[in-house]
């Protein structure tokens, strides 16, 4: 017997997953800087700033501020201010705000995003087969009302329940988003759900952790699925090798 037929409920992430950022960082930081009359910031140092400053914001404001109650347009405003500080560059309060609105509503829209061509039709797979699907990510509200909609990757259609860390005060690796994901798909059992993702340490090892089933996508070819084929998890380049694995004998557990 498969696993599919074991299934109850699937859950997946995001991005990397289902979806992944469409050129860089500064890309956007540049579009944002040249329609306002200056010139592009360095990609390498607005990088590695932004890296610094949203570490830094979620370790002090975790979950998009959710607990201090932080609205998630002042969380971002904090981070990008400080992500170009960081880089070098400083600009006077009004010239900040157009940029700012400009990087804001860019990560907001389906702009800088790219669904991978098996994401909706393995999601309607699942869904056909009777399996309640549900998403589960660490971001904000917007993913959920705005970005995956204008991705094609619509509740309802694609998926039947999300679990998005800004809305619920609680983040992977953190078990509890798992547990909050089995009530939300109906108190299904952990063995008798899969979580999908790309990470060890958020998406396999918290999910195992609770009685799940998991499985790792290796959608970059990165050097660390060698260590994590090794520590037994199963790895799969793509969502159409993972549908045709639920399928097979070879995932019965």
């Amino acid at each position: 017997m498969s696993l599919l037929n074991k299934l109850r409920c699937v859950t997946i992430d995001v991005t990397g997953t289902l979806m992944a950022y469409k050129g860089e960082l500064g890309d956007y930081y540049c579009m944002a800087a040249k329609a306002v009359g200056y010139p592009c910031p360095d990609y390498k140092r607005v990088h590695e700033g932004f890296k610094l400053a949203y570490k830094d914001m979620a370790k002090k404001y975790p979950c998009f501020g959710y607990a201090a109650k932080m609205p998630n347009i002042v969380w971002w405003k904090t981070c990008v201010r400080d992500s170009f500080v960081r880089a070098g560059y400083e600009y006077d309060e009004e010239t900040f705000e157009k940029i700012f609105r400009r990087i804001y509503a860019a990560f907001g829209s389906s702009a800088p995003y790219t669904v991978f061509p098996d994401s909706q039709p393995f999601l309607r797979w699942l869904r056909g087969k009777g399996i309640t699907v549900g998403i589960v990510s660490n971001a904000e509200y917007r993913y959920q009302d705005v970005i995956l909609p204008a991705l094609g990757i619509n509740q309802n259609s694609e998926w039947d329940f999300g679990v998005f860390s800004g809305l619920e005060g609680v983040e992977k690796p953190n078990p509890k988003i798992y547990e909050i994901a089995l009530e939300r798909a109906g108190n299904i059992a952990p063995q008798e759900t899969l979580h999908i993702g790309d990470s060890m340490r958020k998406d396999y090892e918290p999910a195992k952790s609770i009685g799940m089933h998991a499985l790792l996508l290796d959608r970059f070819k990165t050097p660390d699925a060698v260590e994590w084929r090794k520590a037994g998890a199963v790895v799969l380049p793509d969502l159409v090798a993972t549908q045709e694995w639920l399928s097979s004998e070879k995932s019965a557990c």
